[in-house]
């Protein structure tokens, strides 16, 4: 070595002895000085040198047992398991209904003659050829009471609410026996104001929907209110019926022709918007928010949807979903020293390792639910490479303007 390479050497050492300095400085804590895009692999596992456990956050490596385990919790009841098929006694007659009674009588018509009007009955002559005429005697619209009667003359109170117009029909024609001459009867439900339904939400016109004895579907329902006026897969629909509630996805009910239930009086169906979103921060491409379908979403899917991870910066064992989850779905609904939020949910983070090829399998089935959050840690080279471009910033001018006075 030469003199003045020796020289050229100590001055370069005298000058990143600094940098050396600056570099062990930044190493020794964490090169906590430069900016991240999240909490490393390390310090979500461990807080403040304890198990992030103590603080009541729990950790939980993505496998199979657990993915089943999520599938589970999150399936929700099919409209065919909930709500039974109504049994078919035909249009049932109710309170408040309308109901048109029309009475025959064969001749000599003995009880509504005088006040009838007289037609042809099946292949009868003209009446001037000595033919047998029918009388024919429309009664006014009866309203069904509130005790479920309506009146009828010569008859008296007929029990109409929960039977059926030929059920009503048959027990008038029961009573006039022995009083008019082969009676017939004929009862038609002129205004349903008891069997209907209701639809209401997110449709084109709110409405009350009267059932007829085609027995309509729920399907039905929603294209009689116009439709939904959201998308199909932000669009969840909830029937009550009684005491039961139950929601499914519009998407759903359409392609699984089980879930198009029949209808029965009384139920109410509301259509809802559900914007379902979750959001994705970290060393991915962009940080948003994320919108996805009511018939849901899983991580392979939501990875896909961020475009991936980084190459440059991220670490592919480092993907976390931070979620508030139930208790009972992590397993622990008997545990009482699990400590939860006000609401009942358990902090908890699922670690994803990308590196292991089974876990590309797990995200295919892992379900990414409404309000997650997906965070991709940075790797720890990623972290030092920005330390060596922050040294080489700070270097290369320097070092740049000593040749030039060289």
């Amino acid at each position: 070595m030469n003199r003045t390479g020796g020289s050229s050497l100590f001055s370069a050492i005298r000058f990143f002895t600094p940098f050396g300095v600056l570099a062990a400085a930044m190493l020794a804590s964490g090169c906590s000085v430069m900016s991240a895009s999240g909490p490393s692999s390390r310090s979500i596992a461990r807080s403040n040198g304890q198990p992030i456990d103590s603080a009541g956050i729990r950790v939980v490596d993505l496998t199979d047992h657990l993915t089943r385990q999520m599938l589970a919790s999150q399936r929700s009841s099919l409209f065919s398991e909930t709500f039974a098929e109504p049994v078919s006694h035909g249009l049932l007659i109710g309170k408040g209904d309308q109901i048109d009674i029309t009475i025959w009588e064969a001749p000599p018509a003995t009880l509504f003659g005088a006040i009838g009007l007289e037609v042809a009955a099946g292949n009868s002559a003209l009446a001037s050829d000595g033919s047998r005429m029918a009388r024919q005697t429309s009664l006014p619209g009866q309203i069904v009471d509130e005790t479920g009667r309506v009146t009828v003359p010569f008859v008296g109170a007929v029990e109409a609410a929960g039977h059926t117009p030929q059920e009503i029909a048959g027990e008038i024609v029961r009573r006039l026996r022995g009083k008019a001459h082969e009676p017939q009867v004929i009862v038609k439900l002129t205004d349903n104001a008891s069997t209907n339904i209701t639809v209401v939400g997110e449709v084109a016109k709110n409405l009350r929907m009267p059932l007829t004895s085609k027995r309509e579907r729920l399907l039905d329902a929603l294209a009689a209110a116009g439709g939904s006026r959201q998308p199909v897969g932000k669009t969840t629909i909830q029937v009550t019926r009684g005491d039961l509630v139950e929601t499914l996805s519009l998407a759903t009910i359409i392609t699984d022709p089980r879930q198009n239930i029949i209808l029965q009086a009384g139920d109410v169906v509301t259509a809802l918007f559900q914007p379902y979103s979750f959001t994705a921060l970290g060393a991915i491409g962009r940080n948003s928010e994320i919108d996805f379908e009511g018939t849901g979403l899983t991580l392979a899917q939501a990875l896909g949807r961020i475009g991936g991870l980084d190459d440059s910066r991220a670490s592919a064992q480092g993907v976390f979903i931070f979620r508030l989850e139930d208790k009972a779905a992590l397993g622990l609904a008997d545990d009482t020293t699990v400590r939860t939020t006000p609401d009942g949910k358990v902090p908890v983070i699922f670690r994803a390792n990308l590196r292991d090829p089974e876990t590309f399998f797990l995200a295919q089935a892992f379900p990414i639910r409404n309000k997650d959050v997906l965070y991709v840690s940075n790797a720890p080279l990623a972290d030092l490479q920005k330390f060596v471009n922050i040294v080489g910033a700070l270097v290369y001018p320097v070092i740049s303007v000593q040749n030039t006075i060289r």
